[in-house]
């Protein structure tokens, strides 16, 4: 027997959600799959909400409401139960090990939007919050998701040039206004955002503040086109 067939029977994979044992490693158990509230069928072709029907993707109320600047978008399960779970694990609990699973998800879900030489980027941390967390949970997502489709990963491309403290307890107009003028392209990686097809990379997508902001912050720096892709979106009824 070899060592790996050793260490996998003294230590079975677990399920990243509850650490019931599993068939493969970075996996959930069945009632953690169930419990997820991962998105099939047909979403919002701008922020990956399930909408209701058969079909091509459509545009839900919100994004038509609000416009948004990108011009696609994704998500991958919806921020309640078990996916609100695995998110605060991954951005507030040490679960890094959660960036791998997460960033494979997160590619089948833009799978649809994938175009040749995009440039796979995460929504910045300010340099403080960086610092207490030691990690960018959307900069080990956009990895994992940059590798699987082989395109170039720019972990730095944008700047959070202040501090915005949560965006919990705001409102939408709240959320918007903290963010105004808080991201910029990084000086150094501005040849790389003109004429480039960014994929911006999140963890949360509730108002789309954030993701607004760094859209913008990359079209005002010369970008042709953004998409957006988050492993959890919030839901009114969430």
């Amino acid at each position: 027997m070899g060592l790996q067939a050793v260490v996998r029977l003294i230590y079975p994979p677990q399920c990243v959600a509850c650490g019931e044992t599993v068939a493969s490693d970075f996996g959930l158990c069945g009632p953690c799959w169930r419990d997820t509230g991962f998105i099939t069928g047909t979403v919002c072709d701008l922020c990956g909400l399930p909408l209701p029907g058969e079909g091509e993707a459509a545009i839900c109320d919100d994004c038509l409401m609000i416009g948004r600047p990108w011009q696609q978008g994704r998500a991958v399960f919806l921020y309640k139960e078990t996916g609100r779970k695995l998110v605060l694990g991954l951005k507030h609990a040490d679960r890094i090990d959660l960036a791998r699973p997460a960033g494979d998800w997160l590619h089948r879900a833009v799978k649809p939007m994938l175009q040749p030489g995009m440039i796979v980027a995460p929504v910045p941390l300010h340099w403080w919050r960086l610092f207490t967390r030691r990690y960018n949970q959307s900069a080990l997502m956009s990895g994992r998701l940059a590798k699987l489709a082989g395109l170039a990963h720019c972990p730095d491309l944008l700047q959070r040039i202040r501090p915005t403290g949560t965006q919990e307890g705001r409102n939408r107009e709240a959320r918007f206004g903290n963010l105004s003028g808080a991201i910029r392209v990084h000086i150094g990686r501005a040849d790389r955002v003109k004429g480039a097809h960014v994929l911006l990379v999140d963890d949360v997508m509730t108002s789309g503040a954030t993701l607004t902001a760094c859209t913008e912050a990359c079209l005002a720096a010369g970008a042709a086109h953004v998409s957006v892709c988050v492993l959890a979106r919030v839901a009114k009824d969430a």
